[in-house]
């Protein structure tokens, strides 16, 4: 999923690019699926109709409801430098929510 607070042509131009064969990213949801407060946009991941303690969300900005905190990752923002590996470096901690959530392991309070 891609979730932005953009608008949705802005949207789907950056899908279009980093899904060129639409064979990864199967939504899109932009600004028109944030729910709007004092002027800001909120993206709240219960649009996704997912179960939230199998959700993560990793974004440069946590633009989340406060009780979603704990389901986001910060990374930096992107700025076009092909160099940039960052979500390369998150692959073994998304692996690791992976096989936690397969598994049933780390669901509890902490």
């Amino acid at each position: 999923f891609v979730f932005t607070t953009m608008k949705q042509d802005y949207a789907q131009k950056v899908v279009d690019v980093l899904d060129p064969k639409k064979k990864l990213i199967r939504l899109c949801l932009s600004q028109r699926d944030c729910l709007c407060a004092r002027g800001c946009y909120w993206k709240d991941l219960t649009r996704l109709g997912r179960d939230l303690a199998k959700t993560v969300a990793l974004d440069h900005t946590i633009q989340g409801f406060p009780t979603q905190a704990a389901n986001w990752i910060p990374v930096p923002r992107w700025w076009g430098d092909p160099q940039d590996e960052e979500l390369l470096r998150l692959i073994p901690l998304l692996g690791q929510l992976g096989r936690a959530v397969r598994t049933g392991v780390g669901g509890g309070g902490d």
